[in-house]
This record gives structure tokens, C-alpha cells and sequence, in this order.
């Protein structure tokens, strides 16, 4: 009797202190895995010009983190959404922060052409090219207007131009951007007449993008089919629990519903990233 208690007490004594273990230094891992995040994402904020605090950020990544599986939990009562919940608000900052970056550089690309028959006409009205770049800075909408803007304050510190045209570069990886820059770059070395390259690099793009967006259209209704039928076995799964939640609770309840759930997500993320394939066409 007294081995079998001397037994339970050190399975006991060992499974607090992982426990410990397991709290010290998750915490510790998890404090400095948010905090990175928080300056990274701050970093990468300031890079698109949205300048804020990286304690705010970390105040928000820990507020969705909490808030959204306990919501999943009041509604739902089922651990395996919570779950579910938590490891969407866990990864999901990152992916916002990608989309805000996708949609600065698809605007900067809008409004490029503009920009560059800008510069193109105060050049051929008699102006330096400062003064063009310095009209873009002022006349123009952000984010063109910002970068332009950064590219003249660079200048006027003494940075080379081409050096300056490379920064601008790396801040917005653009196929067109990196086009403008070259041939910037080219026609002041070799003095070449910069409007007339700035203004056929303008109609270029501009073609570019017609193009881009008839492919859009025409493709529009494939996107819709792949979010229409990705979306439709969870409004099944949905409706189906409003009409027979007795039916439906074992596929919340019991492993071989949590399994199947897994098949139908793994099934339906396949399907969806095989449409995107097709309709999403590089030019």
C-alpha cells in the first residue's frame, strides 16, 4: 500500500512539474513570439506609411486570440470549432498584413501611368526631372504620392539617384516599377530623351493593365463558381444543423464526425486552390 502511494505521488510530482515546465516556458515562447510579430508588423506598417504603436498591435493580436475562440465556444459549445477559432486567430494577423501589402501595390500600380505622363509633360513644359518627381509628390494620391514623396527626400540628403531608384525599387517590388526605374536609370546615363521613354514605359503598363483587367472579368465567374462551391458544403453542414442537430451532433461530437469534417476541409481547400490555378493568369 505504501509503494502504490509512494507511486502515485511521484507520477504526481511529475506531471506538476511538466506542467511547470510546460507553462514557463510556453509563456515565455509565446510572449516572445507576439512581441516579435508585433514588431514586425509594425516594421512592415511603417513600410506601406501606416505608422502606429507595436503595443497596440500586441493589445489586438491578443484581444482577437482570446475573443474569438470564446465566442466560438459560447455559440457553439464545441471544443473542436474553438480550436479551429484559435488557430485562425493565432496565423491570421500575418495573412492581413499580406493583403494590405497586396492591395498598396495593385493601387500603386493603378496609378502609375498617371504619375508617369505627369512627369512626362513637366518635363517636356521645360522642368528638371526633380521638379517633374516633386509635382507626382504633390499633385498625386497616395501610396504613389508617398513614395515619390520618400525618393525626393532621399535626393536631398545626398543620395545618388540611382541608389534612391533602387530603394524605391525594393519598397515596391514591381515589374513595372522595376521597368520606370531602368529606364530612368538608362536614359540618364547614356542621355537619352527621358520623356519620350518615361511616356512609351506609360502606355506600356497602361496596355498591361487593360489586358489585365479584361482577364479579370472573363475569369470572374470561375472565381465565384470556386467560392460558391468551396462555401457550400459548410452552409450544408449549417443549415442542416439548424434543421436535425440530433442528425448532426455525432459529426461535432465523436471522432469519426471530426474526422470527416477533416476530409471535407482537406477535400474542399484542394478543390478551391486547383480553381484558383486556373483562373488566377499571369500576364
Amino acid at each position: 500500500m505504501d509503494g502504490l502511494i509512494l507511486v502515485v505521488a511521484g507520477v504526481f510530482l511529475c506531471a506538476m512539474f511538466i506542467g511547470w515546465m510546460i507553462l514557463r516556458f510556453g509563456s515565455r515562447w509565446f510572449n516572445s513570439r507576439q512581441q516579435g510579430q508585433a514588431s514586425a508588423a509594425k516594421s512592415d506598417l511603417e513600410s506601406m506609411f501606416i505608422f502606429t504603436d507595436s503595443n497596440r498591435i500586441l493589445y489586438i493580436n491578443l484581444g482577437v486570440l482570446i475573443a474569438l475562440p470564446v465566442l466560438a465556444w459560447l455559440l457553439t459549445r464545441n471544443i473542436l470549432i474553438v480550436a479551429l477559432c484559435g488557430a485562425v486567430a493565432f496565423i491570421a494577423p500575418r495573412y492581413v498584413l499580406r493583403y494590405i501589402a497586396f492591395r498598396r501595390l495593385r493601387q500603386f500600380e493603378t496609378q502609375l501611368p498617371d504619375a508617369l505622363n505627369m512627369i512626362t509633360g513637366a518635363l517636356r513644359a521645360g522642368a528638371s526631372l526633380p521638379i517633374a518627381l516633386e509635382s507626382v509628390a504633390n499633385e498625386s494620391q497616395p501610396p504613389v504620392s508617398q513614395e515619390f514623396a520618400l525618393l525626393l527626400r532621399e535626393m536631398k540628403l545626398g543620395t545618388d539617384f540611382g541608389v534612391a531608384l533602387q530603394n524605391l525599387e525594393r519598397r515596391v517590388p514591381l515589374q513595372d516599377l522595376a521597368m520606370v526605374t531602368a529606364g530612368m536609370a538608362l536614359a540618364r546615363e547614356v542621355g537619352a530623351n527621358l520623356a519620350e521613354t518615361l511616356e512609351s514605359i506609360s502606355a506600356t503598363i497602361r496596355a498591361k493593365l487593360q489586358m489585365e483587367g479584361k482577364i479579370r472579368s472573363l475569369t470572374a465567374q470561375g472565381k465565384m463558381q470556386g467560392m460558391v462551391m468551396s462555401g457550400l458544403p459548410i452552409f450544408l453542414i449549417v443549415i442542416l444543423r439548424v434543421m436535425e442537430p440530433e442528425a448532426m451532433a455525432p459529426l461535432f461530437s465523436e471522432w469519426y464526425g471530426w474526422c470527416t469534417l477533416a476530409v471535407i476541409i482537406v477535400a474542399v481547400s484542394i478543390g478551391y486552390h486547383f480553381i484558383s490555378k486556373i483562373t488566377n493568369i499571369d500576364v
